[in-house]
This record gives C-alpha cells, structure tokens and sequence, in this order.
C-alpha cells in the first residue's frame, strides 16, 4: 500500500479574525503532525532504504513547518493570548500552556535531526527508526493536548476579554510579523 506524503494546506481565516487564525493554525499543525506519522509508516514500509523522493519531500515539508509556521503560532499566543489568561486570573493556565511551548521545543531539536537526515537522503532505519517514531508519537500526543488545553479553555476565555479594537490590534500584529497585509476592509 503507497503512503501519500503531499501536505497541502490553505488559509480558513485571515487576520482580521485572530482567533480564528490560530484555530486554524492548530488544523495545520495536526495536519503536519498527520504527514509526520505517515512519513514514519512510508520509512518503516520501506526498511533500511535510502529515502524516496516522496520521503525527502515529507521531511523537509514537516520541518519547514515546525521551523517557521509553529514558532509564529507560539509567539502569537505568547504575546495575545497569555497575558490575557493572567490578567484575567488564569495564571495557571497561561503558565502551563507557556511551559509546554518550552517543552515543545525541546522535543522539536532532536525530531529537526531525524528530518535533516531524511531529507538529505540518509537512511533511517531499524533502532535509529523506532526511536525516532518514538520521538515524534512524543511530540505529536503533547501537540494533541496543547491543542485541546488552547481550544477549549484559553482561547475562549482571551476572545471574551478582548474587545474588536483589541483583536484587530491583535491581527495586524499577527499579520506585521509574518510580512503579510492585514486586510484592509476590517481597518
């Protein structure tokens, strides 16, 4: 059975809806995480092999996203979401969320090797293998939690503090560090 290792992803919000953006941030983030694990079976599948075209593709398209777009996502809720929490009197919240963010990236340094190598075409197999799928079923069940932790309990909470002017403040940050235009309807 072939592993389909394509990512392909489109935008389901803009700037001017935060909240919404980091929402959909988060079904970006599962759908890496999704390429990771099929990556891992797509290896597995084939022991010991030299990785495939398909393979490298995977690799360098999972690390992209973890190098660029995940790092953007934890500063957008390190700088809008977070102090909301403390101000509101969801310091426990805001710091767990925070710690895990550390603890993410942590485990992201020694999964960017493993992708590094698959990439560059080195094989990863055998005990080198398993552990690396060990590593990244790690990463992925603390993303899972991180999300539910976010969408369930801290964005709503922040969204309801916030006025309009806020998360449009909000937005055209988000925007300004990514170098994308906020859209100006919503100015």
């Amino acid at each position: 059975m072939a592993v389909t290792l394509q990512l392909r992803t489109s935008p389901s919000a803009g700037f001017d809806e935060p909240f919404g953006m980091l929402h959909a941030c988060h079904g970006r983030v599962e759908r890496t995480l999704a390429l990771l694990s099929r990556l891992g079976e797509h290896l597995a599948a084939h022991g010991g092999q030299s990785p495939d075209g398909q393979a490298r593709d995977a690799a360098a398209d999972v690390q992209r996203y973890f190098d660029v777009a995940a790092p953007l996502h934890h500063q957008d809720e390190e700088l809008h979401v977070f102090p909301v929490l403390r101000a509101a009197g969801n310091s426990a919240l805001a710091d767990a969320l925070h710690a895990e963010h550390e603890r993410m990236e942590a485990l992201w340094r020694p999964i960017r090797a493993d992708l590094r190598a698959v990439h560059a075409g080195n094989t990863l197999g055998g005990e080198a293998l398993a552990d690396a799928r060990g590593r990244w079923a790690d990463f992925a069940a603390l993303y899972a939690r991180h999300i539910t932790a976010e969408e369930e309990l801290a964005y709503p909470q922040a969204q309801s503090c916030l006025g309009l002017h806020e998360q449009q403040a909000m937005g055209k940050d988000m925007a300004q560090r990514r170098g994308a235009r906020y859209p100006d309807s919503a100015t």
